[in-house]
């Protein structure tokens, strides 16, 4: 009787949270940290550890210098059919990233994404994390990019810092 009644309980409970969780306002990524947090009406609702650009350290310039980028973006496109199990597209670069980049007489790259890991490697789990192995791109869990990609709107802002 007891767990007849609390059951209801904990269905409302857990699906409360994952409506909250569906209800994405912004991303931000922590690079030090190697953390990309969601938040919801200014909270932070969830936390993953990530893996970075091979040279991680600084803003990407050029394309081929392995650095993730840093300032505001947005989620641009969600890719269902993505190489890395799925994938969610970063407006980068920005116009001030394309202007600098020519400045310099370089292309800027693009193609940075928030994604998961090859399905060869899927099992190698959260252990992708102990070294930074991305061309530029924030890499998570095929589980952890499947709650994402669900959760996460094109137009969703994504700050990433240093």
């Amino acid at each position: 009787m007891f767990v007849a009644l609390l059951f209801p309980i904990v269905i409302f409970f857990a699906g409360s949270a994952y409506a909250t969780f569906l209800e994405v306002d912004y991303i931000l990524v922590e690079k030090k940290q190697r953390a990309l947090s969601v938040y919801h009406n200014g909270k932070k609702i969830k936390q993953y550890k990530v893996a970075l650009g091979f040279s991680p350290v600084g803003h990407k310039e050029q394309e081929g210098d392995g650095k993730t980028p840093e300032g505001k973006y947005f989620i641009s496109h969600k890719n269902s059919k993505s190489t890395y199990h799925l994938s969610l597209a970063i407006s980068y670069p920005s116009k001030q990233d394309r202007v600098a980049a020519a400045k310099k007489g370089v292309s800027p790259g693009g193609n940075i994404m928030i994604h998961g890991i090859k399905k060869k490697y899927s099992n190698i789990g959260t252990a992708h994390c102990l070294w930074d192995w991305t061309l530029g791109c924030i890499a998570v869990t095929n589980e952890e990019i499947e709650e994402l990609f669900k959760a996460t709107k094109v137009g969703t802002p994504v700050i990433i810092k240093p």
